[in-house]
């Protein structure tokens, strides 16, 4: 660890590594042979705690996820180990450009928003808190897409993310299982004469298993992301006799067939082969898993009656609920496990975590689908609900109601399997993601099952690392909080709260001014290097950077903008303090609507940036491919967080999280995590507006007439008319009229309702920009009071209230050369 050996490891990797000498090699040459440094001292730790864990017999959570969006791992990793300056310092007495080799990493798209962030925070935090883990998920080979902008639309184009390969996965060949798919089951009696079901598959394919390391901060505790690849069985891979037939096609047919599963996260569902394959790919990385935590388990204990005790397996939403047949199957068919000992294990493995509060997002798989792709699962889910619903009516037998609400079998011309009821009931522990969020699971979303299970519902606020979303990504501001308070905050947010006693400080505040000043500023640069757009540093930045959805409502911020455009084109000389509007994000493939959006935003974009009457007052700019890596360039440098989801619709939000923590202020409604940010920062220093759960719910009961605020408020019939009349269009009435139907028709998500509340909260946003003195403080306080929202103190929750799992100490011993061999 000594910057002499970093020095000729780094001159050594590039030799050998990179088959290089100096003056040929390139820029990702050097990114490489510096990555490979870096992995060489994780190494170390990784297999350290690996062998650790199986001496030791420890429990092990396994996080099942669809989604992990690591962001890039150089920085991070360098960070995490201590060697960030003396790496830097190697790399700059070398002549080389240390700011162009960092950017030579691919930030794999192995996620799309939230969800896969969250998961990558986690993991971050379990080897933080030194608790044994693996998360399992896929390697796409193609990541979600790189989202493109041309004439103001979303292109979607592949994200080769592996082209110059991946320095931080190290493959596990030797570790591949086989995962069926199709075919059809047989009845036999095994030698006691008891009953025994066979799978017999049409299918196989070949997982094989990629793992990440992941440390932990100034831990030697190092886990890993294990990703799984598919290939086609072997017998398959290569059709000989076809390809001698000339048929080049046909011989790779099924190599191609199999390969898909693990192209891209996410294909589009709006076609049977997209919902077929979602499906694949979702029962793929659940049976893969789960065949190595077995094996894992088999190699240091002599049976899986005690499975439950080494391992704990959370579900990250419904993607992997098939876990719960899976299992059952794997015990009752491969291990002959009889069904009650079966069922108890599964239950106390599994634990499942919600995400959405939206019944059409609750993932329902026909049952036609299902039975032809997972026969023996089909039929596992019809036992495990027949004896549910038998002790729903020993329990409940005049509530007959009840049955059809909670059957995993929903009922009618289209028989579907119900992937969250799956979940519930195969889980001992389900958990949402905010306060607000986990009160509404019980009250509406999954309400039947609360009040059947109330223990097993459990609210677990979302957090996010520090390590990425402070230290990593704001340095100017780490510098500072290490000057001022010492570094303890990095593995206990809490200690942020030092912060407010240099509330009245001037020359901490105006130091803290400066720092944002310089981050926005950086943004700024980047605006005019990537879009071509100059901004003004000193306008207040409001950021909506976030998935494209319209619950999230970017099209209300949309609106606000038209209305201080509108201000403006009817008096040029209004008083307007000057906005930057920052855009990101990704509409999924087949979302017509949330695409919509973002060509609305880019052709607002076209108009109100070019305008002579603006005069820099008012700009927006729609940043493309919004990314983790992306995401460390805005959250430092946003005045604003915009959090203006319709209420009772967000479950959690991470990013109002990561904007905080960076002094952004937030304007919001009382959704998801914004309700607590609000209780931490205090209610002062939040931007309150909207509807609340409760009157949106009250208001849809009763009628809900969005025409009525259009014709009742002058403004608002203003900026409608004028994206009806094809003024951001060229004179195209027909382009955004399905978005001006849908707000004067339908407005589910009550944007005309919050329209004015919002508005004159923007204008209260102004008033206290104008004032920097508060603003500053507002800001500072923001900041040192989002200890709640760390990844670590949600972790510690799971471990001691689901998990069950004791933290783990990995005693490293000092590397010795002379030493090292083949059989320590």
């Amino acid at each position: 660890m000594s910057p002499e050996t970093l020095k000729r490891a780094f001159a050594d990797n590039l030799f050998y590594i990179q088959g290089k000498y100096y003056r040929w090699a390139t820029a990702n040459d050097f990114y490489m042979a510096l990555a490979y440094t870096v992995r060489d001292r994780l190494i170390h730790r990784f297999i350290k705690t690996m062998n650790t864990y199986e001496e030791q017999n420890v429990k092990v959570v396994c996080y099942f996820s669809a989604e992990f969006l690591m962001g890039r791992h150089l920085e991070n990793n360098m960070i995490n180990l201590g060697i960030y300056e003396d790496m830097k310092k190697v790399i700059e007495d070398a002549g080389l450009n240390w700011g162009e080799i960092l950017d030579q990493e691919h930030d794999p798209g192995l996620g799309n928003g939230g969800l896969g962030r969250l998961a990558a925070c986690f993991l971050d935090s379990l080897a933080n808190l030194e608790i044994p883990a693996i998360g399992y998920g896929i390697r796409y080979e193609f990541g979600i897409f790189h989202q493109q902008i041309r004439d103001g639309w979303q292109v979607e184009i592949p994200d080769k993310w592996l082209r110059y390969g991946n320095p931080w996965e190290i493959p596990r060949p030797e570790a591949t299982v086989a995962v069926k798919l199709g075919g059809h089951t047989e009845m036999a009696h095994n030698e006691k004469g008891q009953p025994k079901v066979t799978w017999v598959a049409d299918r196989t394919i070949t997982a094989i298993p990629y793992d990440t390391p992941v440390p932990g901060f100034n831990t030697n505790t190092v886990n890993p992301l294990r990703l799984w690849r598919a290939e086609a069985g072997e017998d398959k891979d290569f059709n000989f006799d076809a390809f001698n037939a000339g048929d080049y096609d046909g011989a790779v047919a099924s190599k191609m067939s199999s390969e898909n599963i693990s192209k891209v996260l996410y294909p589009n569902d709006n076609t049977p082969q997209g919902r077929q394959l979602r499906l694949e790919q979702q029962y793929f990385f659940v049976s893969a898993s789960l065949q190595d935590i077995i094996r894992r388990h088999l190699r240091i204990n002599p049976s899986l009656d005690n499975l439950h005790e080494h391992f704990a397996i959370q579900l990250n939403d419904t993607h992997p609920a098939v876990s719960v047949a899976e299992l059952m199957r794997l015990l009752v068919d491969e291990h002959n496990m009889d069904w009650d000992k079966a069922w108890y294990i599964t239950q106390k493995t599994l634990a499942y975590t919600n995400h959405t509060l939206m019944p059409e997002a609750l993932e329902r798989w026909s049952v036609d689908l299902f039975g032809t792709l997972l026969p023996r699962h089909l039929e596992i889910i019809y036992e495990i609900n027949h004896r549910f619903l038998e002790d729903i009516r020993t329990w409940f037998p005049k509530d007959k109601g009840l049955l059809s609400q909670l059957s995993i079998i929903e009922e009618g011309d289209h028989k579907s399997v119900r992937m969250a009821n799956l979940a519930c009931v195969g889980s001992h522990a389900i958990n949402g993601v905010a306060a607000l969020h986990t009160e509404l699971l019980k009250q509406d979303t999954l309400k039947h099952f609360a009040q059947l299970w109330p223990d097993k519902f459990i609210n677990k606020t979302n957090g996010v690392t520090p390590r990425r979303w402070v230290l990593l990504c704001n340095p100017r501001l780490a510098k500072l909080m290490k000057d001022r308070i010492g570094m303890d905050w990095v593995k206990n947010l809490d200690e942020m709260r030092k912060l407010e006693q240099f509330i009245d400080d001037p020359q901490f505040c105006e130091e803290w001014r400066r720092i944002k000043a310089a981050n926005k500023q950086d943004l700024a640069d980047y605006i005019w290097k990537k879009n071509n757009i100059e901004v003004n540093p000193n306008s207040i930045f409001d950021v909506q950077v976030k998935r494209i959805h319209e619950y999230k409502r970017q099209l209300l911020n949309v609106l606000h903008i038209i209305a201080l455009y509108n201000r403006i084109k009817q008096n040029p000389a209004v008083e307007i303090v000057p906005y930057t509007f920052i855009f990101g994000g990704k509409a999924a493939p087949g979302y017509f609507m949330a695409k919509l959006v973002i060509k609305l935003v880019n052709a607002v974009a076209e108009i109100v940036n070019k305008d002579p009457d603006v005069r820099d007052r008012l700009k927006v700019v729609f940043l493309a491919n919004f990314n983790v890596s992306l995401g460390e360039k805005i959250y430092p440098a946003a005045d604003l967080s915009e959090q203006i989801s319709t209420a009772g619709k967000e479950a959690s939000g991470t990013g109002n999280m990561k904007f905080a923590m960076n002094g952004a202020l937030t304007i919001g409604t009382l959704d998801g995590a914004n309700i607590e940010i609000r209780e931490e920062a205090g209610p002062e220093n939040f931007f309150l507006f909207g509807l609340t759960a409760e009157e949106v719910a009250a208001m849809k009961m009763q009628g809900y007439n969005p025409m009525a605020y259009y014709h009742n408020d002058a403004e608002l019939r203003g900026v409608i008319d004028r994206i009806a009349s094809g003024y951001f269009s060229h004179g195209n009435r027909d382009l955004f009229k399905p978005l001006i139907d849908s707000l004067l028709y339908h407005d589910q998500y009550m944007l005309m309702a919050d329209f004015r509340a919002y508005l004159e909260c923007q204008v209260k946003v102004g008033a206290a920009y104008l004032d920097q003195d508060r603003w500053t403080r507002m800001s500072i306080l923001n900041a040192a009071r989002m200890g709640k929202f760390s990844s670590d103190r949600t972790i510690h929750e799971y471990v001691t209230e689901i998990w069950n799992a004791k933290p783990v100490t990995i005693e490293l011993e000092e590397y010795n050369q002379e030493s090292a061999g083949l059989l320590q």
